[in-house]
């Protein structure tokens, strides 16, 4: 048993709007298929940072979310700024529970329980884009990571607390100062975000910082192949 994860798969299985016209993204649903086979145990957990589907709906999604369940493993998503079919918790889970989708959950305001790691995480906001609505929602999004931890911390006091994010909390001469400084007060120690693809993932910071272990999760980054945690 083991925990993996991976970011930004951008499925469009039931949509048209393919990734394959990007570079490095040819043929990426049987690569990321034949990866995951190979690697992820009906016992395994992974945890999806964010843009998983392309699909504006629940029921656009249905062939992406139908495409995971038969991939091994359980799967946790988080939310990420092209999930635009998210919607509540429990219209989420009762769309998954009709589609006979059983091993996916999600990471929204709470934390889960793998092999004695407590999985926390949130989307997350970017911090330099200088809108008005940015303060407001970067708040939001501490919040919730907040509220994640704490469960954590609470429930399962013993266990580490791991952090996933969809948008990177740092980049080379800037970071999320809120988002740093509650990973920093609960302990967190290796955090692992997505959202950045091509020519950005050579800027990607990645590495120990101020004493959190950063790592790139996002599809491309991985090759297709998700990462043992």
């Amino acid at each position: 048993m083991a925990i993996f994860a991976i970011g930004d798969l951008h499925l469009s299985l039931g949509t048209s709007k393919p990734m394959d016209v990007f570079p490095g993204w040819q043929n990426y649903v049987p690569r990321l298929a034949e990866n995951w086979h190979k690697l992820v145990g009906p016992e395994d957990t992974v945890v999806l940072a964010g843009d998983t589907s392309w699909g504006m709906s629940l029921e656009q999604c249905r062939e992406d979310f139908l495409f995971l369940e038969r991939l091994p493993g359980r799967k946790l998503l988080l939310k990420g700024n092209h999930d635009y079919w998210w919607c509540t918790m429990a219209k989420m889970r009762s769309h998954l529970e009709a589609l006979g989708c059983g091993s996916i959950g999600f990471l929204h305001n709470n934390f889960a329980l793998a092999e004695g790691v407590a999985l926390c995480g949130t989307r997350g906001w970017m911090f330099d884009q200088g809108q008005p609505h940015d303060e407001k929602m970067m708040a939001r999004e501490c919040g919730r990571l907040r509220a994640s931890l704490q469960q954590a911390l609470q429930s399962a006091p013993g266990a580490e607390r791991v952090a996933f994010l969809h948008y990177p909390p740092v980049y080379p001469g800037a970071e999320a100062k809120e988002i740093v400084a509650i990973l920093g007060e609960y302990g967190v120690r290796r955090c692992y975000y997505g959202h950045l693809h091509g020519s950005a993932i050579r800027y990607a910071r990645q590495g120990v910082a101020g004493g959190i272990d950063y790592t790139l999760i996002s599809a491309d980054a991985l090759t297709f192949c998700p990462v043992k945690i």
